[in-house]
């Protein structure tokens, strides 16, 4: 029998994402391949401590997103250093060392989804799921995001860019968008700290509130739409699944739609959309996806207009793996277990980290 490859979950993290995360690792624990896969739970505390939790339960409060948070009893605290190869540093009991042969990180919003913590994974020579640096800084990045897509000639909504100590005049913001209007943090993601406004007072209270997550803010125009979200897999040949539909109760996709609320949303999936606009979502999905220097895996969110037309809203280089999380389900509905997708991602890793091994990293000036 071959022996096992060591998968490193990442999960947790410094950021507002920290309990989707908890919620999105316990499914890739429970689904994935045991017979091809041993596991090492690293837990990241809102701290930014790197942990190894009780490996049994590493989790308390599972069953409830309100609640859920890491397992503190007998953790050890660990690092991973530069060239290590994969060989965890335990910081708690020295002598004893945990070695990954790849990460599989699920980790979301800054410290994690931004290319910070890939960064450290190449340093430390390391295959990782999804994509590296560059596509992870762009994709959690949304102004850096829209403008690149927007040189590609793919549609994104009109939007303006404020950093702290810029004056953001509602007048003028309203005169050039129009109302309402979307405010959100440039980098975070599952909604946290967006607002859907209409008028001066609530346009304050909403830019307030997103410098409270990030020193520069989005404000984007309202498309009237259907929510369409389309998932791709691979490295440079990604595919894409099926597309699917975001039907949401409350004003907007929030948080709480996503990840705490069951009934917050309903997801079609598939999507009723004709095979045409299907392809035509599919093309879209994988352009983005390439535009944006991605690899491994990723979200591609839409509006459909009425006219026919779409608007890419963003791009998320690490999608919930929730049991409501539209990624996995996407791809259950393509003919992709669940299983079966954690299994390509690691594979994806791997592939890329072997590939990258081959480049030269010195030059010979000769004699």
């Amino acid at each position: 029998m071959s022996k096992k490859i060591r998968v490193g979950i990442l999960f947790g993290g410094k950021s507002a994402e920290h309990e989707v995360s908890l919620q999105s690792a316990k499914n890739v624990a429970d689904a994935i391949n045991k017979d091809k896969y041993e596991v090492s739970l690293i837990g990241i505390d809102k701290s930014g401590r790197w942990l190894l939790p009780n490996q049994s339960q590493f989790l308390l409060n599972e069953s409830n997103p309100k609640l859920i948070k890491l397992n503190r009893e007998n953790e050890q605290s660990v690092t991973l250093i530069p060239q290590s190869g994969g060989q965890l540093t335990n910081l708690t009991d020295e002598k004893s060392h945990t070695t990954i042969d790849v990460v599989f990180p699920i980790l979301h919003a800054p410290f994690g989804e931004d290319g910070t913590v890939q960064g450290l994974l190449k340093l430390a020579n390391i295959p990782f799921v999804g994509a590296s640096v560059l596509g992870s800084a762009i994709g959690m990045d949304k102004d850096v995001m829209k403008r690149l897509l927007r040189d590609a000639g793919i549609p994104v909504a009109k939007f303006l860019v404020f950093k702290k100590g810029d004056d953001t005049d509602f007048e003028t913001v309203s005169e050039e968008l129009g109302m309402p209007a979307f405010v959100k943090p440039a980098n975070l993601g599952s909604s946290v700290g967006v607002s859907k406004v209409k008028n001066k007072e609530e346009f304050e209270k909403a830019v307030s509130e997103a410098f409270q997550y990030d020193s520069k803010i989005l404000v984007e125009e309202a498309i009237v739409g259907r929510e369409i979200e389309c998932s791709v897999l691979g490295n440079q040949n990604p595919i894409a699944s099926v597309p699917g539909e975001i039907l949401p109760n409350h004003e907007f996709y929030s948080y709480e739609a996503k990840y705490i609320d069951e009934n917050g949303a309903k997801l079609k999936v598939p999507a009723e959309v004709s095979e045409t606009v299907k392809q035509q979502v599919q093309e879209l999905a994988i352009k983005t996806f390439r535009t944006l220097e991605c690899e491994g895996l990723g979200r591609v969110d839409f509006f459909l207009k009425e006219n026919g037309e779409f608007v890419v809203i963003e791009i998320n280089t690490i999608p919930g793996f929730t049991k409501i999380s539209m990624y996995p389900r996407l791809w259950e509905a393509s003919g992709i277990s669940y299983t079966e997708l954690i299994d390509r991602l690691i594979q994806l890793a791997i592939e890329r980290f072997e590939r990258e091994q081959g480049l030269k990293t010195s030059f010979d000036l000769g004699d």
